[in-house]
């Protein structure tokens, strides 16, 4: 089954839940690790226009504009996405790959050059947007393949349709409905596995800092593996069985 090949009619339940624990599970980790490394949250804007908007009461044009800076990038991450998915590549029903290239990129950059990072604001503004950036590609890409059905970096929506979920549970006329227990499980998944990859990032991070990259970046390289690469080598192995079965019957 494959989580991001499929989109439309032509997409299940279970694509939806494999990208929901994969890519929530990275979202939670990068969001810890970013917070660790750069004290600023880096998978969504809600806190940020909050921030945007004390630094103009305050005046404080300087950090102002690095926050309005960040909120952009995570909205060219996102409008980045969505335009590579919907016309870049002869082979679209690859397209999704360049947008995790990208953030797998961004990640490996971090990873290797985390460590420079000194707390400048300069610095701190180049860190910390690049993840911003590479949340908003995620964000996109996932929203779009699952038809907005699943969103991984951010919490808040999840939480308001979960407890709308459940409260329909104590409807009689609902709560036995398949299509409601299903939304309740893959919202709960998301929810848990973003909290469990930020509860990883989080500790890993004190033992390994900004090395600590290296592992969602490696969940997006098996989630392409896995998507893009698993096909082509089941249709190898096909074609290797026919010529073997081809020369057994010769």
């Amino acid at each position: 089954m494959f989580m991001l090949r499929h989109q439309g009619s032509t997409r299940t339940y279970s694509h939806n839940f494999k990208l929901a624990t994969l890519l929530g599970m990275t979202a939670g980790f990068v969001n810890a690790a970013g917070y660790l490394g750069f004290a600023v949250l880096t998978t969504n804007v809600t806190g940020h226009a909050a921030l945007f908007a004390e630094q103009l009461v305050l005046e404080d044009w300087k950090t102002a504009r690095v926050i309005a800076l960040w909120m952009i990038l995570f909205l060219a991450g996102a409008f980045i996405s969505s335009l590579i998915v919907s016309t870049v590549g002869r082979n679209k029903r690859f397209s999704y790959a360049i947008p995790i290239f990208i953030e797998v990129g961004i990640l490996l950059t971090i990873a290797f050059a985390g460590h420079t990072y000194n707390h400048s604001l300069g610095e701190r503004e180049l860190f910390a947007g690049s993840l911003l950036f590479a949340m908003g590609l995620q964000n996109s890409l996932v929203s779009l393949v699952s038809g907005s059905v699943v969103r991984t970096t951010h919490l808040t929506g999840t939480f308001t349709d979960l407890g709308i979920e459940l409260a329909q549970v104590f409807h009689k006329n609902t709560r036995n409905d398949p299509a409601l227990k299903a939304r309740i499980k893959l919202h709960s998944a998301i929810i848990f596995f973003f909290m469990s990859g930020a509860v990883g990032g989080a500790y890993l991070f004190r033992l390994f800092h900004f090395y600590v990259f290296f592992i969602p970046a490696a969940i997006l390289c098996f989630t392409l593996v896995y998507d893009v690469f698993r096909i082509k080598v089941k249709r190898y192995i096909g074609r290797w069985k026919n010529t073997v079965a081809g020369n057994a019957i010769h």
